[in-house]
């Protein structure tokens, strides 16, 4: 009888220590996850510049146009390595990307503008697909995102919209949380969202999974208040992308993009200043 009661106790002791572990690894996630949007929402902490790992996803209908528009007013031997990323059904916007990348290195040496690399991944939903079979779709399309962010690792991921940026976009973040690897996400809200954002980029913004998120007409601003108000990309503009990198001993960095002088920066935050 008393062998009993001994082993029913250690159990339950044995059960009562893994809720408990359980509860404190998921307290843990949560103040984490707390901490990344707090840091996301800090101060700007100029630095000498360098340069960074980006990923850039590119989409059909208009968005890769929009995309190619950003890159053609940015620094671009700012952000060395350039990974290009389209869905795997998407012929089109490789080729515009390659096209461009041919053009940098027909103006500027290989140091100076880096190297790219153009790669595919699932959708995670194809147009006209049905909600029940794009569940199965979308965990591939998760499982590839896992796949690329793990060879990748950017620094920074730039994106406008297509639907393909949101399984690379949740990888990201959850590596923030596991402090894996601290991508910081930059969405630009395509300008034909005029009156509302886009699904994806609406996601990013309900669930503060963007550093920062940009859009294109002032009534967005209004509608959505933490959004930054930039106007229109245009080549023409002859604005520059440029940024400022921060060495913290040990620390991933976090980078932040605002608007002075004319110019949008990227620079870095102190993740140890308040």
């Amino acid at each position: 009888m008393e062998n009993r009661d001994d082993s029913f106790f250690s159990d339950m002791g044995c059960i009562n220590a893994s809720i408990l572990l359980i509860i404190g690894a998921s307290t843990l996630i949560v103040i984490r996850i707390f901490y990344i949007i707090y840091r996301s929402s800090k101060p700007l902490y100029n630095t000498p510049p360098g340069p960074l790992s980006t990923l850039i996803v590119l989409g059909s209908g208009g968005h890769t146009a929009e995309m190619l528009n950003l890159l053609a007013v940015m620094q671009m031997e700012r952000f060395k390595q350039r990974y290009y990323i389209a869905a795997a059904t998407d012929n089109m916007s490789l080729q515009k990307a390659r096209a461009l990348e041919d053009s940098l290195m027909e103006k500027s040496e290989v140091g100076l503008v880096g190297t790219s690399h153009f790669m595919q991944i699932y959708r995670s939903r194809e147009v006209g697909q049905s909600y029940i079979t794009s569940v199965g779709t979308t965990l591939i399309a998760l499982t590839h995102a896992l796949w690329l962010m793990i060879k990748i690792r950017p620094q920074v991921i730039l994106c406008n919209g297509p639907g393909t940026c949101i399984p690379l976009c949740v990888i990201a973040f959850f590596f923030k949380a596991f402090g894996i690897r601290w991508s910081s996400i930059f969405y630009v809200e395509s300008i034909a969202r005029v009156r509302r954002l886009s699904l994806s980029g609406l996601l990013l913004y309900k669930l503060r999974m963007a550093d920062q998120l940009f859009v294109q007409w002032p009534q967005l601003k209004s509608k959505y208040p933490r959004a930054n108000y930039v106007g229109f990309f245009q080549v023409a503009n002859s604005q520059y992308w440029t940024f400022d990198e921060m060495q913290v001993a040990n620390q991933p960095a976090v980078y932040s993009l605002d608007k002075h002088d004319g110019q949008l920066v990227l620079s870095t935050k102190d993740k140890h200043s308040d």
